[in-house]
Formats: structure tokens, C-alpha cells, sequence
């Protein structure tokens, strides 16, 4: 029972925050300490930042802002996230919560209600806005940034730091991550260029992870039930089993039923050792692994269902499918399954019949029917939210899934399975690691439904169970800057603040705040270096003359003699050069008056270690004024190139932009610098709208690294081809020039998509476009929207009235049929 004291105590507390005791009051469940925390923070009109384990519930604390925005009679909210599902699905919930009238959806390629006063959108589109200076940031008090640990993404992290640095100062920050290493770094950071900025860290999960290895068809604790995760001490049992090499092993089975009497919604107890079974060989290499039906069918028998299985390859996850399905497993009852076909015929209703054989859809249907479906990046976008629905309302069991799915998405399961512990990157396979280890098994256990989340590990040959249970116990990782200034973050810049204060922005950048940190270390190592110098200098001082002058002549006169050594080949010339300044040595040695010094060589030790040490602190000295201003250095370097194509005019800092640098500013993209220049230079001038698309297209699209290169094979025909090899010649011009300027350039257009959009657009179907792709569907409508994204910003930027309506035309073409349903 809590003291009279504690109870006065959280009385006071709730009076003096009425708005978080009102708004816990509306929630399903009571806030956890470190949500309450956040809450009282933001009432206080400070910004926060929450870092906190995935499905710990951070997202209430950005929800409570919404809540104080709402109380006021126009404070707006805007909540950003990094990708365009997790917009979709936010929006939904908070249409559920203040109305469709209140909410608005900006993502891109879909605009609903952007005037509302709570708007859901990515976080490119806040930038844009910012940049823009739109009229929607009026009366904007509150920005949440959902998965702010995007930052460190190399791709995009960019521009989560321009949100930060550049949002009025009014608004208070909201940032949700999942637990770095470092958030008390980025919090400094964020206090640094926000101000007032609360951190709250919590390491608790709110339901608690069991981790368990899956050898035959036994799941085995991870770790000693006595020691637990906190002291990561393996389960000697599955040492015992990666060491044996024919010994025996006893295979005592988990209890393959729970306690049909246990209370309904509740898990029954984790599975304990004690059948009494017979020991029965285990070598090592010959343990067989479950097939995938035998295995869900003991997480049925065990209460373990809903599952998740995170198999890293799409072929992989829909070959896990259909072997479930030529099983004969069925997971559903009557009800479910006819439930299951209402909810899908309702959802697909507006793709077209003809569409529907090449999506699969009846197979799928079929799949979803028995309770088993799969998930990743190649799904088309509106089958991928009817499995997350289905998965939600407990319809579908099992889901078999790639990484993606571990980024965000409400998809919440009793027991997360890892088929294996690692992943091919492009290149290799490699391990996963720590953090990515903490983002897939953190989808295991539901709040308010399970007491405990299962994660499984299943046994393969060769793993080394103390690995896994360093990655499992581990639980943060650190969050680095991958900031670095682009040509349009430079004209936005120079336009918005000028050059010189523009270099001061990006100084204030998390890269430059952490690479500054790392400055701050080093210059301690100086300071203390020449603390040790002048030690040195004092124990060689000597009465006879200047020893550290001395010393230096001793010096040159022994590199100079191994060098002479070393180098007997060198042309005489050098040779005798360098013989003669040997002799100038000799003789400036011996005339100098500590020479004679009977404690000379009492003298040269010290003052050994004196050049010693020094070589290594002008070392350390180099590396500190290679790392000030790193990011306005590069800053400087992207001006010389805007300079030099007449992006900017004039000298120094006194600097503004031409013409074409406006129409720089509202370029967004990897290449914006090429799409400029081949505006300006008219090498799209004659395109049809589908050869426009084509070559936007070209421009966004990323082949896979095991992709051959086409070369011309399958390139649209006529004015495209000549339009597309003047855009590869400037491309090439500008890699040279940013090669010059010291830039890391950009890479090759990829003409692998060209053909498949050029014929889309012209108004192809479907089945025709996939095979010439030669990808899913999904893949296929994540380019189109990309290429949407590059021709609105074409039709409002070219000034060639043309150009401009070819570009409308073009998105039009390509917003259709199965895209134009995924835009939601």
C-alpha cells in the first residue's frame, strides 16, 4: 500500500497536470510512467524526445499533443512518418478518434483535407512545406516525428535534420524513436537547436519477451530460467547441443498444451522441460529442422498463434505460403473464412476483373481463407493492407514476412519466428544485428491481450546459441548523422538566410554535432599532450644552449642518414645534395654549445619522446581541422558547382540565385541538379507524355545490384532514345564536374524500367507491363508512384508550357488501373 505521503504526493501531481489526468482518463490502458513522463513534459510546453523499446506505446505521447492542440481554437498538429503506410494507417486512427472533418492525409501523391487542423504526412512533404513557406504552417504548434531513428538512414535521413533545424521556433517537437545507444546525444542535439527538450528513456517492454531456440520440434529456453536476460547467461542445455558431435542429449519435450481451464485470453504458462522421454541422438549435424506446417501446428497446440515468421527474401516468404497451403493446414472455421471473403471483396472491389488474374488473387483468396498470408515490399499495396487488417482482427494466423514489416506497421503477434539469423544485403549474407534483432522480435506480444511475447529461434546447423543471446540481450544501437547538404537544400539556403548564415545552419546540424563531439575528445588529447611537451622541454633543458634546438639537428641528421641507406639508388645529383647537407649537420652540431654537454644523452632520451609525442599530436591536430565545419565545407563545394553552371551569382558570401537556381528550389530528389539542367537545356522538348514518363522514370528508378544491365534492349522508340542518350551525356558532364569539387556524384540513369512505364502510360495492360518489368506488382506501382512524384514536380516547374502539360499528361497516364487504387 502506498504511504499517505505518496498519495498526497500523486494527488499534487495530477492537479498540476490536468490535461494528461483528462486524457489518461479516455485510454484503454494506464500509462506507463515513462508515457506520463512525456505527457507532463509537453503540458509544460517543453518539446520531448521518447525513445522506447518497438509496441512500448511511444505514440501516445505524440497523441497527447494532438490532444493539447485540440483544445485550442486553432493550434494545429502535423504528425510525419517515414513511409506512406504508416501515414495511411494513422490517419485512419485519428479519423477514428476527431473526425474525418479535423484530419487531413498529405502524402505525395494523395491530398485529403490538408487544411486541417491535424494533418498525417511523410516527412519530405514537411520539408517541402518548409522550404515553401506555405501557408499550412499558420498557427502550427505541435510536429511529431514518428521513427525519427530514420535520421540514420543514408537515403533520406537528411531530411529529418531539415525538419528540425528549420521548423519556427514556436513549435514544440515531438520525437518518437525506437532505443538508440545515444539518445541522450541526440537530445542534447535537439535541445541545442530546439531548446527545452525533455529525453525520456524507457527500457521496459510493457509485455514481457520469452526467447526461445526451436531445435527438432522442442522450443528450449534461450536462457537459464535461474539468470534470466539480464545477465545473458545461455541455457546449457543448447551449449551442450552445439558442442555434441554424437554424444546424446536428453530432448525432454515442452508441455505441448496449455490449461484449456485457464483464463479465456490468456496465454497458458511457457512451455517447461519433464515428459521423462528417453534420451535420443543429437550430433549436431544431423539435427532436422520442423517443416514450416509442423511448426505451426505445434505453435497452435502451444497457444502461440498469431505468429509472425520474418524469412528475408519475398520469393521466400510466398514459397512458405504455398508449402503451408499444399499441407492442407487450414487455420480458420466457417465463420472466419466467410468473414475473411466479405472483408477482401469489399476492399478489392475497385480493381478491375481483368487485373485480378495477374495479381493472383484467387490463390491469394484462397491462402488468406485458410488463415495463412505473406507480406513484403512486392505485395501490391492494397493486398498488403487487407493482410494487415485481417492479421489484426485475429482472422489471419500466421503472416510470413520480410524486414519491412518490422518498421512501424500495427501488426502486433503472440510469437515472432526467425527462421534464420541472417540476411543477404545486396552483396552477401550477412548476420543481422543487434538493433535489427530488437526490431523484429519487439512485434511479439500484444498489450491488453497477452501476459507474455514468444520469440522462437529456429536451430540451424553451426549457431552458436550465445550469439543469439548477445543479440537478445543487447537492445540498443547508436543513432548517427547521415546528413549532407544537396543542391537544393544549398539554394533553399542561400535564398532563405544567405551564404554566410546558410554555412550556420548546416553547422548546427546532428553531423556536425557529433562530429564536433568527437572534436572534443581530440582536443582533450592535445591538451594533455602539450601539458606532457612542456614537461619534456623543461627535463631537457640544459645550461649550455637551446637542447630542443639541438635535438632537432640530431634529428634531421639521422633521418637523413637512414634515408641514404635506404636509397642508394638515387641519381647522383640527389645524392650529393643530400650528402651535402649532412656535412652542414655535422658541422652545426658540433659547434653547438650543448654538444659538449656531459649530460647530452640524459637530454636526447627526453627529448626523443618530445618529437615522438609530438608527431602525434600534429597528428591529432590534422584530424581536428579535418572534422570542424565538415558540413559547411561540403556546403561550400555544392555553391562552386551551383556557381559554376550560374546557379548562383556573385562572389564570397555575398551571393544570391539566377533564374534557374528559383527553379532549383522546388526540385526535390536524389538528382535534382540533372532534372534542372535538362529543363534549362530543353533535352526533353519534344516528348510524348509516355515518353515522359519513361524518362522520369529513368531518372528515379533503382535497379536491384543483381540486375544485368539492359543496355538499349527494350528502350521506347522515336524522339525518346535521342532525349535519353543527351541526358546521359550530361550526366556524365556533371559527375565530372562534381568529381572536380571533391562530391561524390551520383550514380548512372537506369533504363531497366523505361519500356514497361513508356508502355503503361501509353495505356497497356497489365499482364503486359509485368512481364516486361519483370517484377511484382508491388515493385512495379512503388517506381510508378516515384515517377508520379518527379512529373507533378516537372508540370510545376518547367517553365516551357509544353513540357509542363506533356508532364500532366503523363501522370495522368500513369496514376491509373492498379496505382491509382494503391495511392491510399
Amino acid at each position: 500500500m502506498t504511504s499517505p505521503a505518496e498519495r498526497y504526493a500523486a494527488a499534487r501531481d495530477k492537479a498540476s497536470h490536468p490535461e494528461t489526468e483528462a486524457f489518461a482518463a479516455r485510454q484503454k490502458f494506464d500509462l506507463d510512467p515513462f508515457q506520463i513522463e512525456g505527457c507532463h513534459a509537453l503540458e509544460r510546453g517543453h518539446s520531448v524526445l521518447v525513445a522506447a523499446p518497438t509496441g512500448a506505446g511511444k505514440t501516445i505521447v505524440g497523441e497527447f499533443s494532438i490532444h493539447l492542440a485540440m483544445q485550442t481554437p486553432r493550434d494545429k498538429a502535423f504528425y510525419t512518418t517515414p513511409m506512406k503506410a504508416l501515414s495511411n494507417q494513422k490517419f485512419r486512427e485519428l479519423v477514428e478518434v476527431y473526425g474525418a472533418d479535423q484530419v487531413g492525409l498529405l502524402t505525395g501523391d494523395t491530398n485529403i483535407n490538408g487544411n486541417a487542423r491535424i494533418v498525417v504526412m511523410t516527412t519530405e512533404v514537411l520539408r517541402n512545406m518548409i522550404y515553401a513557406d506555405s501557408a499550412g504552417l499558420a498557427d502550427l504548434r505541435y510536429v511529431i516525428m514518428d521513427e525519427v531513428h530514420y535520421l540514420a538512414d543514408r537515403f533520406r535521413g537528411a531530411v529529418w535534420e531539415e525538419v528540425i533545424i528549420h521548423l519556427p521556433s514556436a513549435v514544440r517537437l515531438v520525437s518518437l524513436s525506437a532505443t538508440v545507444s545515444n539518445a541522450e546525444e541526440f537530445g542534447d542535439w535537439l535541445d541545442t537547436v530546439r531548446g527545452n527538450t525533455e529525453v525520456i528513456v524507457s527500457e521496459i517492454r510493457p509485455v514481457p519477451l520469452e526467447q526461445h531456440v526451436l531445435v527438432r520440434n522442442d522450443l528450449l529456453p534461450l536462457f537459464d530460467d535461474r539468470a534470466g536476460i539480464a545477465t545473458a547467461t545461455v541455457n546449457q542445455e543448447l551449449m551442450r547441443i552445439r558442442s555434441s558431435t554424437g554424444s546424446r542429449y536428453d530432448s525432454n519435450k515442452r508441455a505441448q498444451s496449455y490449461n484449456s481451464n485457464r483464463h479465456a485470453g490468456r496465454q497458458g504458462p511457457r512451455p517447461k522441460r519433464g515428459d521423462g522421454r528417453p534420451a535420443r541422438s543429437a550430433n549436431i549435424q544431423r539435427i532436422e529442422r520442423m517443416d514450416r506446417p509442423d511448426v505451426i501446428q505445434l505453435l497452435e497446440r502451444t497457444n502461440l498463434l498469431p505468429a509472425i515468421f520474418f524469412i528475408f527474401s519475398r520469393v521466400g516468404c510466398d514459397a512458405a505460403v504455398q508449402q503451408v497451403r499444399r499441407s492442407g493446414l487450414r487455420l480458420t472455421n466457417a465463420e472466419e473464412r466467410a468473414e475473411i471473403r466479405e472483408i477482401v471483396e469489399e476492399r478489392t472491389r475497385s480493381l478491375q476483373d481483368e487485373d485480378l488474374g495477374v495479381l493472383g488473387y484467387f490463390d491469394w483468396l484462397e491462402n488468406l481463407e485458410r488463415g495463412v498470408a505473406s507480406h513484403h515490399a512486392g505485395l501490391l499495396p492494397a493486398f498488403k493492407e487487407v493482410v494487415e487488417e485481417l492479421y489484426r482482427r485475429k482472422l489471419v494466423k500466421v503472416v510470413f514476412a520480410t524486414e519491412t514489416l518490422a518498421l512501424g506497421i500495427n501488426m502486433p503477434a503472440r510469437t515472432v519466428v526467425l527462421e534464420k539469423m541472417e540476411k543477404f544485403n545486396g552483396e552477401a549474407r550477412v548476420a543481422i544485428t543487434s538493433g535489427e534483432y530488437t526490431q523484429l522480435t519487439g512485434r511479439a506480444g500484444r498489450r491488453g491481450i497477452d501476459v507474455e511475447g514468444h520469440a522462437v529461434v529456429q536451430w540451424t546447423e553451426g549457431m552458436d546459441p550465445q550469439a543469439v543471446a548477445a543479440l537478445a540481450s543487447r537492445r540498443t544501437y547508436p543513432l548517427n548523422s547521415s546528413f549532407r547538404p544537396t543542391y537544393n537544400m544549398a539554394v533553399n539556403l542561400i535564398d532563405m538566410f544567405g551564404r554566410p548564415r546558410a554555412r550556420q545552419v548546416l553547422e548546427s546540424s546532428f553531423a556536425q554535432f557529433q562530429a564536433d563531439r568527437a572534436v572534443v575528445g581530440l582536443a582533450r588529447q592535445v591538451r594533455e599532450a602539450e601539458e606532457s611537451l612542456s614537461g619534456y622541454v623543461k627535463a631537457m633543458e640544459c645550461e649550455h644552449g637551446d637542447f630542443l634546438d639541438y635535438a632537432g639537428i640530431r634529428r634531421e641528421l639521422s633521418d637523413l642518414e637512414k634515408k641514404n641507406k635506404q636509397d642508394s639508388h638515387a641519381p647522383r645529383v640527389a645524392r650529393d645534395k643530400r650528402l651535402k647537407r649532412m656535412q652542414s649537420l655535422r658541422t652545426r652540431m658540433q659547434r653547438h654549445g650543448c654538444h659538449g654537454c656531459p649530460d647530452r644523452e640524459s637530454h636526447a632520451r627526453w627529448a626523443e619522446r618530445y618529437w615522438k609525442l609530438k608527431r602525434q599530436t600534429d597528428r591529432t591536430r590534422k584530424e581536428i581541422d579535418t572534422r570542424t565545419g565538415t558540413v559547411a565545407r561540403v556546403f561550400d563545394r555544392v555553391v562552386e558547382v551551383l556557381a559554376t553552371l550560374d546557379y548562383v551569382t556573385g562572389t564570397g558570401d555575398d551571393i544570391a540565385l539566377t533564374d534557374a537556381g528559383r527553379t532549383m528550389r522546388r526540385i526535390y530528389g536524389e538528382r535534382d541538379l540533372l532534372v534542372a539542367e535538362s529543363l534549362r537545356q530543353g533535352l526533353w522538348k519534344g516528348l510524348d507524355a509516355p515518353s515522359l514518363a519513361a524518362m522520369a522514370c529513368c531518372l528515379v528508378y533503382e535497379p536491384r545490384r543483381d540486375e544485368a544491365n539492359s543496355g538499349e534492349r527494350g528502350l521506347p522508340r522515336g524522339a525518346f532514345r535521342s532525349a535519353y542518350e543527351k541526358t546521359t551525356d550530361l550526366w556524365a558532364e556533371l559527375d565530372d564536374l562534381e568529381q572536380h569539387y571533391h562530391l561524390p556524384g551520383s550514380e548512372p540513369l537506369a533504363a531497366g524500367l523505361a519500356g514497361a512505364m513508356h508502355a503503361w502510360a501509353r495505356g497497356a495492360l497489365l499482364d503486359r507491363v509485368l512481364i516486361d518489368a519483370d517484377m511484382a506488382a508491388g515493385d512495379f506501382v512503388r517506381w510508378a508512384k516515384q515517377t508520379i512524384d518527379l512529373l507533378d514536380q516537372l508540370s510545376i516547374v518547367a517553365e516551357d508550357i509544353t513540357i509542363a502539360r506533356t508532364a500532366r499528361q503523363a501522370l495522368d497516364g500513369v496514376r491509373r488501373g492498379i496505382v491509382a487504387y494503391s495511392t491510399m
